[in-house]
């Protein structure tokens, strides 16, 4: 069992192409780092994704799967030679594993200053409950 599955045992990293489909896209991509935090509530994804502008992220939330891919808006210039890189200049991608206890209605998520804050409400049927005895 990896430490991912022992830390948060409904989440784990997607290895293999989903019912026949491709998963991943034809272009090699980065697997950005990523926390994930849980609450009575919900369940908080944090992804670092430096550089990646609203416009060049996708994310999508279907049963079962959590997909994030994210492209740099920075280009190299023409003629230019790069000596040492902290950041791959590579897109960014992440497909998450969860077991239908999220509820994909009321995801909300924000990106700031390259790191994407996503809140996945637990469905109620997850929920704690506090049942009284009689």
């Amino acid at each position: 069992m990896s430490l991912i599955q022992n830390l948060v045992p409904s989440f784990t990293r997607s290895p293999a192409p989903r019912s026949g489909g491709s998963v991943r896209s034809s272009e090699p991509g980065v697997k950005p780092r990523y926390e994930v935090r849980e609450t009575d509530e919900a369940w908080g994804l944090q992804v670092y994704l430096p550089d990646v502008a609203k416009e060049g992220l996708e994310f999508t939330a279907e049963e079962g799967l959590i997909t994030i891919r994210g492209r740099c808006g920075w280009k190299t210039p023409a003629g230019w030679t790069a000596l040492y890189r902290e950041s791959a200049d590579a897109p960014y991608e992440l497909v998450l594993q969860h077991d239908n206890t999220i509820d994909l209605e009321k995801i909300h998520a924000e990106l700031k200053d390259g790191v994407l804050r996503v809140s996945l409400p637990k469905a109620e049927t997850v929920k704690p409950r506090k049942i009284t005895v009689n």
